[in-house]
């Protein structure tokens, strides 16, 4: 008779026992020689020595199986009982799984360009317009590099720069003014890990999620790190930001410059590193088109309206200054 406590390390333990404990069930069923009492994250296994071995391997694969997939089903359950793959792991080139269980993957070439650079590089630029995936991918990377233990932090950051009205008139604390500005990050976060496990790991400041004037001071090691809409960062700011990164950390700084919020008469940091920092070793450039956009199709649309918007109005500019004369 053997009695061994498991750990159910990094995982929602109420994923891994189902509704209603419908999988714990199911799990005892599969062990009818060993007694397990769940309290919490913790198993304590009371039984048989030769089935406590194979008990041990089945539950660690579990947690492997929900660590890697959020999920896990009693289909799964029984393929990973009977040493059997399971569907999931048919599916390749994934960087994570949603909490949904939906695979989050490249879905243009570009964006497989950003994955590629990642695992190449420490420092990458990921420039190219809404909609191509730029921060949503850039996360999932980063919940992929933290979930392997390649990273013990992600950081992410954005410039609180006003695109409309302005900071000291919205309600609320610093906290709630600058909130708004992170949502994005927090959307994409929350679609990838679940809610309770997502908390935990913000309490822990496992993940940190900050303006960019929080930044100052600070060296960033063993992270992953993400400038969001680094196309409102100043050529300061910018140079600040880059210069914050520590031993063991890859950096990804995304952006579109077709919606700088600056004032007019400021330069964007980002237009100034592509000119600086291409060709240097270690820094990949990523550009990403309206090809990659992965939104809605309208959003397509919309880019190239814009897009033959500007090159009308910049070409009626270059005419007023450039007159021809009259014959």
């Amino acid at each position: 008779m053997t009695e061994k406590h498991i750990v159910l390390e990094d995982i929602d333990p109420v994923v891994f026992y189902g509704v209603g404990n419908n999988h714990l069930q199911m799990i005892k069923a599969l062990f009818p020689k060993l007694r397990v009492v769940a309290r919490d994250n913790v198993l304590r296994v009371i039984g048989d020595n030769e089935q406590m071995g194979h008990f041990e391997e089945c539950i660690e694969a579990m947690r492997r199986h929900v660590l890697k997939y959020n999920s896990i089903s009693e289909e799964d359950i029984l393929d990973i009982a009977n040493g059997r793959k399971t569907k999931d792991d048919a599916v390749k080139d994934v960087v994570v799984y949603s909490i949904s269980g939906r695979p989050i993957k490249a879905r243009s070439e570009n964006q497989q360009k950003l994955i590629d650079a990642f695992e190449r590089d420490d420092m990458i630029f990921a420039v190219g317009p809404a909609g191509t995936g730029k921060t949503y991918l850039s996360i999932a990377l980063a919940v992929k590099a933290m979930k392997e233990k390649q990273a013990k932090k992600i950081i992410l950051s954005r410039p609180a720069v006003e695109a409309g009205e302005k900071l000291g008139f919205l309600p609320g604390d610093m906290k709630d003014k600058i909130d708004p500005y992170l949502q994005p990050l927090y959307d994409a976060l929350e679609d990838m890990i679940p809610a309770v496990k997502l908390q935990d790991m913000m309490e822990k400041h496992i993940i940190q999620i900050a303006p960019l004037a929080f930044m100052r001071g600070r060296t960033l090691s063993d992270a992953v790190v993400i400038l969001d809409e680094a196309q409102n960062t100043t050529s300061a700011q910018l140079r600040m930001f880059l210069t914050r990164m520590g031993w063991n950390t890859k950096m990804i700084i995304t952006g579109d410059m077709t919606q700088i919020d600056l004032p007019n008469d400021t330069r964007s940091g980002l237009r100034e590193a592509r000119r600086i920092l291409n060709g240097v070793e270690g820094i990949s450039f990523i550009e990403l088109n309206k090809k990659d956009i992965v939104r809605h199709k309208l959003v397509t649309r919309i880019v190239n309206a814009y897009e033959a918007y500007d090159k009308e109005k910049a070409h009626s500019k270059a005419e007023e200054s450039n007159p021809k004369e009259d014959k």
